[in-house]
């Protein structure tokens, strides 16, 4: 009888030991880094990651908590703010675009990086291969060397007399030159260019303040630039961009993008990947590092969701006649 006893509290022990390692565990808080190009604010992006944690069932300040670190258009704080991350210990960086995912790299071998996108990662050097990246770098990327000649040949369509054409670039934080991402994106566009006789004025672009997007605008006006395509970075906020596609529209610049964002804030047209599904995607590698997923062992995932956005609105404004073919290709017309 007295083993019997001891039998059963030796089990309703375990048991009770088993319940409490769960509850310990269930109630761990994860910890993020976010790293960001742009300035704090809303961003629809990043409200799409938060969406996708959401979920899976991350809630912040419950289970959840992330550190967010804003270079402010300054790419020369990049390598500082990486380090910072670093030196919190977070369990994972999630590093918005190629040259932040570059920054965080170099910052640390050990942490799981996630991108929530980078133009080519193997070209660029972050990954090994798309299949098995290996290292500490994973998530999502939106290369496609035959998307930049799509946007190019469908700006063309809606601007017939399209020969030179403007591109706002972001340029490194440590040099005064093309960083990799837009380096990667020239030359892509290089070969279509030629087959469609326009000419590209690439405009490198730091931003600091609103004076910088005035600038862009006024150099592609100085080159007598017929149109602008803008490749402003991943996470810059919406008032940012709207204030750009407002200085072009004012200067009667249609201004076409791969970013459905810049076409909501007022660009011309925009055909690219939905980038709030990319953030949505970068949330599920989140979640599978944090279960203990090995970040070089998980694929690095192509979107398939290609959207073409039209704004007629804007199109009106500076009078600019949509051809009715195009607006028949389109996903979504901005009335």
């Amino acid at each position: 009888m007295g083993k019997k006893i001891y039998s059963i509290l030796l089990a309703t022990v375990l048991s009770a030991l088993a319940a409490l390692a769960q509850a310990q565990q269930s109630g761990k808080i994860h910890r993020l880094g976010v790293l960001s190009g742009g300035f704090p604010g809303p961003s629809p992006d990043m409200e799409a990651f938060r969406q996708g944690l959401r979920d899976l069932g991350y809630i912040e300040g419950k289970n959840l908590f992330i550190e967010y670190r804003h270079a402010e258009g300054q790419g020369s704080r990049y390598p500082e703010l990486a380090s910072d991350l670093v030196r919190l210990k977070v369990d994972v960086i999630v590093a918005n675009g190629t040259e932040l995912t570059r920054a965080a790299k170099q910052a640390t071998s050990t942490i799981p990086i996630v991108m929530t996108s980078s133009t080519d990662p193997e070209r660029t050097g972050l990954i090994s291969s798309l299949a098995q990246p290996g290292g500490n770098v994973t998530g999502v990327t939106e290369s496609s060397g035959a998307l930049a000649g799509k946007q190019l040949e469908l700006f063309k369509e809606i601007i017939p007399k399209l020969s030179r054409l403007a591109i706002v670039l972001p340029i490194s934080g440590r040099t005064d030159v093309l960083a990799g991402a837009s380096k990667v994106f020239v030359t892509e566009l290089e070969a279509p260019a030629r087959e469609l006789s326009v000419q590209i004025i690439p405009i490198p672009l730091t931003v600091r303040g609103p004076d910088d997007y005035e600038d862009a605008v006024r150099a592609a006006t100085k080159e007598r630039a017929n149109a602008l395509f803008s490749r402003l970075p991943p996470g810059t906020p919406f008032d940012h961009r709207k204030q750009l596609m407002q200085l072009a529209t004012k200067s009667r610049l249609p201004v076409g993008s791969g970013q459905n964002l810049d076409t909501e804030a007022g660009g011309i047209m925009s055909y690219g990947w939905d980038r709030r599904d990319l953030y949505r995607r970068a949330a599920t590698y989140v979640d599978k590092i944090l279960k203990g997923a090995k970040p070089g062992n998980l694929p690095v995932e192509q979107p398939t969701k290609i959207e073409l956005v039209v704004n007629l609105k804007t199109a009106n404004e500076i009078g600019l006649t949509i051809p009715q073919r195009v607006l028949l290709k389109a996903d979504r017309v901005i009335k």
